[in-house]
């Protein structure tokens, strides 16, 4: 299969029509009811389709250009080794003569999932902290087994640098603010950088990548994960933060809660609690950046208007000036 983007880049979507959907699902061996119903994805597009005599399922069309055939394997391969650990996440299903997970359809890309229910879990009480952090401490354990070879690796300089210089490049930051984003990106991106150097070095495993609670489905059953996108190599906290919220106390109480989980089936480096805030000012930036990487895909000016506004650059640049006396006073 190619790897070239498609010809439609600017916008990628743009003939991906239910029809091409309802067409996709069929020529996999399903036989479609005619209901599809488009999920909540910006970064690829994920329908839930109806399919006769059986559970609806659910269908990932991958953004052209992104990820190469071989990255997008190992996301799915290591969904599967999870699963086959009988660890609760969606792994892509096997399907078709040569029971594959990654097809093409139409110049596009697509795995397809079974549905599974569920809400965003609140993690409000202690047990349900430490439910996940079990959960947790379960991937990382299968994830510490093997390596990838074709994901990509958490770093400063694709988070960070790359991404300012994006934004630098282009046309997104007003004229009047720009020299100030610069000098605040580039004070912080030193800061974080100083402190990952005073972590040492740091154990290395497969991970979520992007372990947020808007990714964990919980149900009476407990949590579960959907989304292996943004998988990658790097270390465990980056797993693990993103699920704190509140205060700088309450957080302290909430990762007690998730590491004595965790512990139970891996082991974790204190060390790497430092990490929290660098990693914080990584994703403030990286998440500006990637924002304006997908503006030309019109799903993106409909969800996120606030983002052409010099009020948000104005905000943007704020944030990061506060983020930067948070690491100083470290």
């Amino acid at each position: 299969m190619s790897d070239d983007p498609e010809p439609h880049a600017n916008v990628p979507f743009a003939t991906l029509s239910p029809d091409t959907v309802i067409e996709a699902i069929e020529a996999a061996g399903f036989l479609c009811d005619g209901r599809v119903l488009a999920l909540g994805s910006y970064e690829n597009r994920v329908y839930q389709v109806g399919i006769e005599d059986r559970e609806p399922l659910v269908v990932k069309f991958y953004r052209p250009g992104r990820w190469t055939d071989a990255s997008i394997l190992e996301e799915h391969g290591f969904a599967l080794e999870l699963a086959a650990a009988e660890i609760p996440v969606i792994a892509p299903l096997r399907v078709g003569d040569a029971s594959q997970t990654l097809m093409t359809h139409a110049g596009f890309r697509l795995a397809i999932y079974p549905r599974r229910g569920g809400q965003w879990p609140e993690l409000g009480t202690p047990d349900d902290r430490q439910w996940i952090g079990r959960f947790l401490g379960r991937i990382h354990g299968v994830g510490a087994a093997g390596r990838f070879e074709h994901r990509p690796k958490l770093s400063v300089e694709a988070m960070g640098r790359q991404s300012v210089d994006y934004l630098l490049d282009g046309d997104h930051i007003a004229d009047y603010i720009a020299h100030r984003y610069e000098l605040v990106s580039g004070e912080l991106l030193d800061l974080v950088e100083a402190r990952f150097e005073a972590a040492g070095p740091l154990r290395q495993l497969r991970i979520h990548g992007d372990c947020h609670r808007n990714n964990v489905l919980w149900t009476a059953a407990g949590p579960h994960f959907v989304d292996f996108d943004d998988c990658m190599t790097g270390p465990a906290i980056q797993d693990l933060w993103m699920l704190l919220a509140g205060s700088a106390a309450e957080m302290r109480v909430q990762l007690a809660d998730v590491l004595e989980g965790y512990s139970q089936f891996a082991t974790f480096d204190p060390v790497e609690i430092m990490l929290i805030e660098p990693l914080r000012a990584l994703r403030m930036i990286h998440y500006a950046a990637w924002l304006a990487r997908r503006w030309h895909d019109p799903a993106f000016p409909l969800a996120f208007p606030w983002f052409g506004e010099v009020r948000y650059w104005e905000r943007h640049v704020a944030e990061l000036e506060e983020q930067l006396m948070t690491l100083e006073q470290m």
